[in-house]
């Protein structure tokens, strides 16, 4: 009640003062140095500016030749079975055997695109006959491609399951699914086994 003014006067302010001096600065405007003159702003703008797109295009440069030494290097791959720089899914022991025995063997849905390419041309054909033929082959080869799959991937399965007991097989017998599909000489990875040698 009866205090001087001076000390309650100075009390606020000393604690405004801690409290400011305790708040983090803002890093965008530092302290403590004079405000660079607008000429000197834009020229530093300038220059950043001038100087980024180099070094991005340097960067996407050497991304891109990256990038192309890679794909070489799986081509090569593919085409030699070097295990080193195959894809991924393309890789492992696993995926190796499945390769093989399915190179190995003759199957049926391989010629699938040759024989879907003739009964295409045979529908052009309008004679009531051949319409009938028509479709009673393309019943024939989507019946023996199934069959076909379904006994190489029960087979598959089962040789997986004796070789490779410990190791992660999801994948593998659909893997080697697809690969039926494909015509042997434009199979990639490139077959390494011949047909009839058994992997």
């Amino acid at each position: 009640m009866f205090r001087s003014r001076a000390n309650t006067e100075k009390a606020p302010t000393d604690k405004v003062t801690a409290d400011l001096s305790k708040q983090p600065r803002d890093p965008q405007a530092p302290k403590g140095r004079p405000t660079p003159k607008r000429s000197e702003a834009q020229s530093q703008r300038r220059r950043a500016a001038s100087a980024a797109p180099a070094d991005r295009k340097a960067a996407m440069k050497r991304q891109r030749e990256a990038r192309r030494a890679d794909l070489a290097r799986q081509r090569e791959a593919l085409a030699s079975g070097d295990e080193r720089f195959l894809p991924v899914r393309d890789k492992g022991p696993v995926r190796r055997f499945v390769r093989d025995y399915v190179d190995s063997r003759f199957c049926v849905a391989e010629w699938f695109l040759p024989l879907a390419v003739i009964i295409l041309v045979l529908s052009v054909i309008q004679v009531p006959n051949m319409q009938a033929i028509v479709m009673m082959l393309w019943l024939g080869v989507i019946v023996l491609i199934i069959i076909d799959s379904i006994g190489l991937g029960l087979r598959l399965k089962k040789q997986l399951r004796e070789r490779f007991p410990d190791t992660p097989k999801r994948g593998a017998v659909a893997y080697g699914l697809m690969r039926t599909l494909q015509m042997r000489r434009l199979r990639l990875p490139k077959p390494q086994v011949k047909r009839g040698e058994r992997p």
